[in-house]
């Protein structure tokens, strides 16, 4: 970001809507959804290592982390292990293969989730690497922002949300003192931003109604409070 835009900037806003959109989900080629069989592919890019490729060619545990880390799902062993077994048999190509073998070593609960979501959530995290690039756009985004500006982040899950708060409140100088007798350093002075408001802001019962995949989004924001100091020195 900062490599592009420098020569651009200040901006009065930047927004980053984080992860796959509902156009990609909706194209049953691309692979992100088991609601659409399709090729097993979740590359955001269409370069690289393929969904298909880590689920036929990972070792059981890296699979599993891959499913606990990113999917935050307490049977990442027992799917893995599924996996596994079942790309012995013959390799797992598509959404709805994959959904399946989730499927048969997890019950749905009361939520009405179906239990591949979590394991899907997690392949495309991984192969896209989100939580790297959402961290290097929320490393570079603040200097990028003229006096009064602000960046605006929504998020769809908990582990991006967990990313930008924290990020967002350390940009703020939100950041706990070790010990009250420790003195007031740099690391504790007056931030160049801050927080408009503490706690996310979620999608009015109205606007669920008209679009229901913006029940699990989270709107956090920053604002550049001091002056911008030269960018292209920052990024040069």
């Amino acid at each position: 970001m900062g490599d592009l835009l420098a020569d651009e900037a200040p901006f009065d806003g930047i927004v980053l809507d984080i992860g796959v959109s509902s156009y990609q989900i909706d194209e049953a080629e691309r692979g992100f959804s088991f609601r659409h069989d399709g090729p097993l592919d979740m590359r955001m890019s269409q370069a690289g290592r393929s969904a298909a490729d880590l689920v036929n060619e990972a070792e059981a545990n890296e699979l599993a982390d891959i499913i606990y880390h990113y999917g935050e799902d307490r049977m990442s062993r027992r799917i893995a292990a599924a996996i596994v077994r079942a790309r012995e048999e013959e390799t797992i190509t598509t959404t709805a293969r994959l959904a399946d073998i989730v499927r048969s070593v997890v019950r749905p609960d009361k939520s009405g989730i179906h239990p591949a979501t979590r394991t899907f959530q997690a392949l495309r995290i991984a192969v896209n690497d989100e939580l790297g690039e959402l961290q290097k756009a929320l490393d570079e985004a603040p200097a990028l922002l003229a006096e009064g500006g602000r960046l605006v982040v929504v998020t769809f899950h908990s582990l991006e949300d967990r990313l930008v708060k924290r990020a967002l409140a350390q940009a703020a100088g939100r950041v706990s003192r070790p010990s009250r007798h420790e003195p007031m350093t740099e690391r504790f002075a007056t931030p160049d931003y801050a927080l408009p408001h503490t706690r996310p802001i979620l999608a009015s019962d109205e606007e669920i109604s008209r679009n229901p995949r913006s029940r699990s989004a989270k709107l956090r924001s920053l604002l550049r409070s001091a002056p911008l100091a030269s960018v292209r020195g920052i990024y040069s």
